[in-house]
């Protein structure tokens, strides 16, 4: 009977207790709710190695207690090298309302800055964000963007001097990139166009925009005598290794590249960044673990590289006729024969 007859007090007392328990019950089902990661990519889904990038990445979250399918959920894009897909799946991944978004490459950070400047996003492999206007300082960010550095644009002036190392007779050097994929090839430029002429060499741009343009674009710039390629970072170009390096084969054309696998495809050189991306993409996820749980992008440092590694395939510069020097030999930290 007591139940039906509560004094004046006793129900006060309880209406308060339930009113204090509303805003905990509140209170656990915000720190409970699902979170949502955008992740867009260079690359296909297909790839091995992108694919362990992401696998790296989800597997940190997890560690830091983040699990797909109970407090997170993980929407994967991959542009394939092609700036018009970059360009749909950026629309699409804010239209989800991301509380943070990771994404690889100047492409896909140049196309999510267009599309959002609230959602907090992480980058990864994209050169000096600080050149590129796409944050105000390395030590302090600001605003919605935050990430790992990849290259320092300087770096093009050195793929001159190690082609001309290899190759004393250059005269001319090609510098070969997607426009669309690889926006970030304007400000190596600049770097190569600087220490071009105390090398004796004129910088030419080789824009390739389709598969179909490559074998062309050989052909037109092997017609002069004396003249080497650089390949800058880039999607398009990464994705199509083989078919520049048998190109360069039968045109006798000495080509570096940016990315670590050209030697392995037969390409002459390489000399880029010594970073180990999946450690990059884990670092990543501590970064967006970070900020879901409150961070502010622009208050987490920009993380850069400091080494750089040179790998020469001998067999191709035999192929070539071109003798390695001794100090350049040297100097690599890895060679293939």
């Amino acid at each position: 009977m007591r139940f039906n007859h509560l004094t004046r007090r006793e129900f006060i007392s309880l209406l308060g207790g339930a009113a204090a328990a509303w805003p905990l019950a509140a209170r656990a089902q915000q720190s409970e709710r699902v979170r949502r990661v955008g992740v867009l990519m260079n690359g296909t889904a297909t790839d091995a190695l992108p694919q362990s990038y992401v696998a790296a990445f989800v597997q940190e979250l997890r560690s830091l207690g983040w699990i797909e399918g109970q407090n997170l959920r993980i929407d994967i894009r991959w542009n394939a090298g092609d700036a018009q897909l970059a360009r749909i799946y950026a629309a699409q991944l804010i239209g989800l309302m991301p509380d943070v978004i990771l994404t690889s490459s100047t492409t896909n950070l140049t196309v999510i800055q267009q599309a959002t400047g609230t959602v907090p996003v992480v980058f990864v492999q994209v050169s000096d964000p600080v050149a590129q206007g796409f944050v105000a300082s390395v030590a302090k960010p600001g605003g919605n963007l935050t990430g790992f550095s990849m290259y320092e644009f300087a770096i093009g002036g050195k793929w001159v001097d190690l082609l001309k190392e290899i190759a004393p007779a250059l005269v001319r050097v090609g510098v070969m990139f997607n426009p669309d994929t690889s926006p970030q090839s304007t400000f190596f430029m600049r770097s190569i166009e600087a220490a071009a002429p105390s090398l004796g060499v004129e910088p030419v741009v080789v824009p390739v925009r389709a598969t179909a343009d490559i074998e062309p674009a050989f052909e037109s710039f092997a017609r002069a005598a004396n003249g080497g390629l650089i390949l800058t970072t880039d999607t398009f170009t990464g994705l199509r290794l083989k078919l520049i390096a048998d190109l360069a084969s039968r045109h006798r054309l000495p080509v570096i590249s940016a990315n670590a696998n050209f030697p392995k495809e037969g390409g002459l050189l390489y000399y880029g960044a010594n970073i180990n991306l999946i450690d990059q993409f884990r670092q990543a996820g501590t970064y967006v673990d970070r900020i879901l749980k409150g961070a502010k992008p622009g208050d987490l440092p920009i993380q850069r590289a400091d080494k750089y590694t040179l790998i020469i395939n001998l067999k191709t510069a035999k192929a070539l006729g071109l003798k390695v020097p001794l100090p350049l030999l040297g100097l690599a930290d890895e060679v293939i024969e």
